[in-house]
């Protein structure tokens, strides 16, 4: 070990690049110096006081979770996260419907977000049972209970290996209806996926592919900001008579904590919700976005004094244009985010149908703050996601356009 006298070096300052906006740089007074060699020579500093300097963990709670007002018109409510409003849905299905099965990796013990814990063991194991480690093998076998008569809820243990079964949801589930000519169907196929970034899930565990099933006509595909949202969303996925896939954002599953109604209720698909209305700016987003949005709106009133609406378009496929484009008829500016690579993303379809049907009414271009088009970071998560100063910069450059 070398450690440095006091004389030597009065201060020490850790400065770590890049990274300087995660770590707080570190100034504190040395004490002594030896020199110890072991065949290397180490550096080893102590510094003369208890200092502790302050970081910033390196992880995607880029937001702040907005929960929504109590809601009154489905009867009681209990606190739940989203996880548990999942599994509060689920359990709702299981009981009213006895044709219901619930299958995937692991889910028999409850999953590895824990969002079927207990149904087994309510419900028995001929209804909620383990599958082999086999995307392709999971939907196709939802596909053939649900044309067969069950209400097949399948679970994709991460949003990210949906594609080795990609075929069978585009080229089988999709289709099912068009080629019997409407004599047979699979609509009572729901497909559950952990969906977006985590904080730690690198390449393989925090993608956000809903654009690619959005060029799929005959499925839907479904993403919730909270629970209240997760739980009516999902049972409306449920009871729709064409296939769904229904995203749940992972890192909202312990994050996002609502009072959710404790019975069975519907939120429609296919419409998107205002959060807030606004004359400025129009925002458009999904999933967990929807949260790091409304701190956008808040921080461009405050700031810049403009009036954002903020929209949750809630269902990708078919999505609600009638609503994103009054909005933006009214506003004049439309900002679209979302974690997924910019490039071809989902943000590139609404600026493409906004453009053609509100081109007259647009005072700036319309603009995307999205993920970069590079696979999905580790270690540089922080600076891949389209958070809150990126979509800030974005609507003071519209403002000023």
């Amino acid at each position: 070990y070398a450690v440095i006298h006091r004389n030597s070096c009065p201060s020490v300052k850790a400065s770590l690049g890049a990274a300087t906006h995660f770590f707080q740089p570190i100034r504190s007074p040395l004490t002594s110096v030896s020199l110890v060699t072991f065949g290397v020579t180490l550096l080893k500093l102590f510094p003369s006081c208890t200092f502790k300097p302050k970081t910033q963990k390196r992880h995607a709670a880029h937001f702040t979770f907005h929960p929504d007002p109590v809601p009154t018109k489905y009867g009681s409510t209990m606190k739940m996260n989203l996880f548990q409003s999942v599994t509060s849905a689920l359990d709702n299905t299981l009981s009213s419907d006895p044709t219901a099965v619930i299958f995937g990796e692991d889910v028999a013990f409850g999953g590895v977000f824990r969002c079927t814990v207990g149904l087994r063991d309510k419900y028995g194991k001929d209804r909620v049972f383990n599958t082999p480690l086999c995307e392709q093998g999971i939907v196709g076998f939802g596909i053939g209970a649900a044309v067969g008569g069950a209400t097949a809820i399948a679970e994709i243990q991460f949003a990210d290996y949906i594609f080795p079964a990609f075929d069978q949801i585009v080229n089988e589930a999709a289709k099912y209806r068009y080629r019997s000519g409407n004599l047979y169907d699979c609509g009572n196929l729901t497909i559950r996926a952990p969906w977006g970034c985590v904080g730690h899930g690198s390449l393989y565990h925090s993608q956000s592919p809903e654009a690619f099933f959005a060029h799929c006509p005959g499925i839907k595909v479904v993403v919730p900001r909270g629970p209240i949202q997760a739980k009516g969303l999902l049972l409306s996925c449920i009871a729709d008579r064409n296939p769904c896939i229904f995203f749940e954002p992972k890192i909202l599953y312990r994050a996002a904590v609502e009072q959710v109604p404790t019975e069975p209720y519907l939120i429609p698909l296919s419409q998107a919700e205002v959060l807030q209305e606004g004359s400025d700016l129009t925002v458009v987003a999904w999933g967990t976005q929807v949260h790091v949005m409304r701190e956008v709106a808040a921080m461009a009133q405050e700031k810049l004094g403009v009036s954002c609406e903020v929209i949750d378009l809630q269902t990708i496929l078919p999505w609600d244009i009638e609503t994103v484009c009054k909005s933006v008829v009214k506003t004049g500016r439309l900002l679209i985010s979302h974690e997924a690579p910019v490039t071809g993303g989902f943000a590139a379809e609404i600026s493409s149908t906004v453009q053609e049907e509100c081109f007259l009414n647009l005072e700036a271009p319309i603009t995307r703050v999205c993920g970069y088009d590079t696979p999905f970071p580790h270690i540089f998560e922080p600076f891949y996601i389209p958070d809150k100063w990126k979509c800030f910069d974005a609507v003071k450059r519209m403002i000023n356009y």
